[in-house]
């Protein structure tokens, strides 16, 4: 084992003095009516943190006048950059919700945000979290203890103007996003109109690679529009100005020695005066400096280095170490700042990341203090919501913005895919591919096992219509089946199903769904009803295409999926929506041949009318539709 050859070095704790502008419980009332009127109005601001989401909130307009959260130096933090009521108060106990609430009894609140820890949900989904619980093998979760959950329950009793959650993108992609898809349909059943947003932070002046999901929603009929996206920052304009520290470990409170150059560095520097604080980083081991020296550029992994100065497993910890690039955007700041700096070794000197630096790339102004030790701070930095990120989020949420003139498009989308389902199920031709009451476990088995049979979907709905209805398979039915089956590889695909005849051992439906790849095991769930999103080329197509993003923007599984999420919607029939966006996609909406004239779609699709001029689908089309 490596011994250090640099003593370990525990920075002392910073306690930091109480915000002037401070109120106290038996204050609060007062606070706020002296309050309430300044800017945009009052805000809360949820699982706050150090308060990055609440400075981007206050630079805004409004003014934070409680915060919640549940360490001890974020607190500290919050109170001395900020004025209200900062407590140290747990939402998921319900009694501590009322009483939080009860604060507000008689104060108007203009916003709600918040950042809730969201605890990872099933990628199986609800439907297999559902049969688990069923089975007895797994206790049923109270999604009351969720703080996502603590959250949106804050949010609907105090019934503000607005409301703004952020979350990482994990958020939704674990889930299939049924948390954010649950909460836009609680939300806009209170009155809200809701949009969920991945943003990347650089697009608003943060200096890093780092992707937020943000939830935007309001109930006073305005639109919701962000600041205009800005040109990528690089590391030398950001960083340039700091002290450099030839070596050394720097320290809490230091002098400028260089003029800002930038505009970010000038805006860093408001109101900092002479003094640059917390401009301290841990010390550099000899081996780990002649590391440094060898990785100059980004470029350089750590796989690289001479073998005798390699302490961990190439193979194993490939990024183990990197170099930021002082031409381009620092690697997004985590929590993981506070364990090491490896991640994040200064793009020009032979060290890592100070606290202000880290403080820097995610945009807290350099007079924003942190309380604690070196280790807290990093800790609170990596953990909040970069300031000028938040402070965008919050501006598409201010009053002073047009009204809404027609419905959104996904909003139209979404009317339109509910009555071009009904009119489906009304049909009867592909009556298989819509959760309904003939639509038993066996028929979803059977459309899950064939699915990907290269056949059309009327003749997928042909092959399976003798079991409408039906919850065991006898022989009779399987020959009718395989009979009606187009091709060899549609009677193969469903010959799966043999298992579940009489004589074949008495295997039930549920063992074989046990047994169903991941892409079956969606189209199983979503026509057993369950909330789930088909995460494939086709439903993202057309997702993209109605809403006119760039399809083949970012990574498919978290931009596509947030355009699906718009069309999906949540609620009963979700199921139904996502089955038409599937169906539509197959049948009209293809990559080199759309058939835009003929789809359901059409009226309200952005790449039709960019591609094809104006709607001139029939009146009949668009009643059916």
């Amino acid at each position: 084992m490596a011994t250090y050859r640099v003593k370990a070095a525990r920075s002392t704790y910073l306690h930091l003095e109480q915000n002037e502008n401070s109120a106290t419980l038996d204050s609060f009332g007062d606070w706020c009516e002296k309050n309430a009127h300044h800017g945009e109005g009052l805000a809360v601001d949820l699982f706050s943190g150090a308060g990055g989401l609440s400075f981007g909130i206050e630079q805004a307009g409004w003014t934070v006048a409680a915060s919640v959260d549940h360490y001890r130096a974020a607190l500290e933090t919050h109170r001395h950059n900020f004025g209200g009521l900062a407590l140290d108060w747990d939402l998921g106990d319900e009694s501590v919700r009322d009483r939080f609430v009860g604060l507000f009894e008689s104060v108007k609140v203009d916003l709600v945000a918040g950042g809730p820890p969201c605890q990872p949900f099933s990628r199986a989904g609800r439907a297999k979290i559902r049969s688990l619980v069923e089975a007895g093998e797994r206790p049923q979760i109270d999604p009351r203890k969720h703080l996502w959950a603590a959250f949106l329950d804050v949010a609907l009793r105090l019934h503000p103007r607005v409301v703004l959650m952020e979350n990482v993108p994990d958020m939704g992609l674990a889930d299939d996003f049924s948390v954010l898809r649950e909460m836009s349909e609680r939300l806009q059943a209170a009155g809200y109109r809701t949009r969920i947003n991945l943003v990347s932070a650089w697009h608003y002046g943060v200096p890093q690679h780092r992707q937020r999901m943000i939830l935007l929603a309001r109930r006073d009929g305005k639109e919701f529009q962000w600041p205009e996206k800005q040109e990528k920052l690089a590391l030398r304009d950001v960083l340039g100005d700091l002290p450099p520290l030839h070596g050394g470990v720097g320290g809490r409170q230091m002098r400028y020695t260089e003029s800002p150059a930038t505009d970010f560095e000038r805006l860093m520097r408001e109101e900092a005066g002479n003094v640059v604080y917390d401009h301290m980083t841990r010390a550099v081991r000899d081996d780990d400096r002649e590391i440094f020296e060898y990785m100059r550029t980004p470029d350089v992994l750590y796989s690289g280095i001479p073998k005798r100065l390699q302490r961990y497993r190439a193979d194993s910890f490939t990024d183990k170490y990197h170099r930021l690039d002082k031409n381009g955007l620092s690697r997004s700041i985590t929590a993981h700042i506070a364990k090491d700096g490896y991640w994040y070794i200064h793009p020009w000197e032979q060290r890592t990341l100070t606290v202000r630096e880290a403080a820097r790339v995610q945009t807290f102004p350099d007079r924003f203090r942190f309380a604690g030790s070196r280790s807290d701070a990093f800790k609170q930095i990596g953990n909040a919501v970069p300031p000028l990120l938040g402070r965008a989020a919050a501006s598409a949420l201010v009053h002073d913005l047009p009204k809404v003139t027609r419905p959104s498009t996904s909003d139209a989308a979404r009317e339109t895919l509910d009555g071009w389902a009904q009119w489906q199920k009304a049909m009867q031709v592909l009556e298989p591919w819509f959760p309904g009451r003939g639509v038993t476990p066996l028929v979803a088995l059977a459309m899950a096992v064939q699915h990907r049979s290269n056949t059309s979907d009327v003749a997928l709905c042909d092959a399976v219509r003798p079991l409408l209805g039906r919850t065991t398979l006898t022989s009779t039915l399987f020959e009718q089946c395989v009979m009606a089956a187009a091709s060899d590889r549609q009677r193969d695909a469903l010959g799966r199903l043999r298992p579940l005849l009489p004589d074949a051992g008495g295997v039930g439906v549920q063992d074989l769904a046990d047994g169903l790849t991941a892409s079956e095991w969606q189209v199983y769930c979503l026509l057993r009803g369950g909330d789930v999103l088909i995460r494939g080329s086709v439903p993202i197509r057309v997702a993209s295409r109605v809403l006119g993003t760039d399809p083949e923007q970012g990574n498919r599984n978290t931009l596509g999926l947030v355009d699906l999420t718009q069309l999906v919607g949540s609620g009963d029939s979700a199921p139904d929506r996502m089955s038409s966006i599937r169906l539509i996609g197959r049948q009209y909406c293809s990559v080199s041949s759309p058939k835009c004239a003929d789809c359901p779609l059409r009226a309200c699709c952005v790449w039709a009318e960019e591609h094809n001029g104006p709607d001139i689908s029939s009146p009949t089309l668009i009643a059916a539709g």
